[in-house]
């Protein structure tokens, strides 16, 4: 029994080793490009809805809450259901290495908005430029398992949120543009780079 343990042990150590050397090929091309549409379309709502969102920061959030969910939803079941499909018996462990290399991100992403909400409101127009530093974190920690041109995609977020911080405040803080134009060129961008990147498995 000692013995059958030990080698399912070094088996799941392989898997996990075979895992981390991998390229993933669980996000698609169409779905990237769809959530940069979404960022366009949220832009849109936005410019409509909230001509003043300086005047009703909430309703903001919540914009731009449900659009980073629902594309955050839409790459998550992609990525799951493609994994299965290329990736067939190390797809988990895939799952799990990107899960694990965004996760961080993602969080520090979450409790910095809550922390600047409740405790720090005037700041709260660095978050459209904050919001995509740590993108650019997250596409940064996540490229160990990517396509290499993919780097791009991290330097452009940065470069956007960086330009936000410097810019986009006073009158012009939460401008539509300030989302909505940096995320579609960065969701496109990220979808060309896989399109072209991604060998025959890309539009799959």
């Amino acid at each position: 029994m000692q013995n059958l343990d030990r080698a399912l042990i070094d088996i799941a150590a392989l898997r996990s080793q075979l895992a981390r050397s991998t390229e993933f090929r669980g996000y698609g091309p169409v779905t990237l490009a769809a959530t940069g549409g979404l960022a366009a379309v949220a832009a849109g709502i936005q410019a409509l809805v909230l001509p003043q969102p300086v005047a009703n920061v909430r309703g903001y959030l919540a914009l731009w809450t449900f659009t980073a969910i629902l594309a955050a939803v839409l790459i998550g079941y992609e990525a799951v259901t493609r994994s299965r499909r290329i990736h067939s018996d190390l797809a988990n462990d895939m799952l799990m290495q990107a899960i694990e290399q965004f996760l961080p991100a993602a969080i520090a992403g979450l409790l910095l908005t809550l922390v600047v909400l409740g405790c720090a409101a005037d700041s709260l127009w660095l978050l459209p430029g904050l919001w995509q530093i740590i993108l650019s974190l997250g596409v940064f920690a996540s490229c160990r398992s990517l396509p290499r041109p993919l780097v791009a995609v991290g330097v452009w977020y940065l470069l956007s949120g960086v330009t936000c911080v410097a810019f986009a405040h006073g009158a012009d803080a939460f401008s539509p543009l300030a989302m909505g134009l940096p995320f579609a060129i960065g969701q496109g961008m990220a979808a060309l780079l896989f399109q072209y990147s991604g060998g025959p498995d890309a539009d799959a």
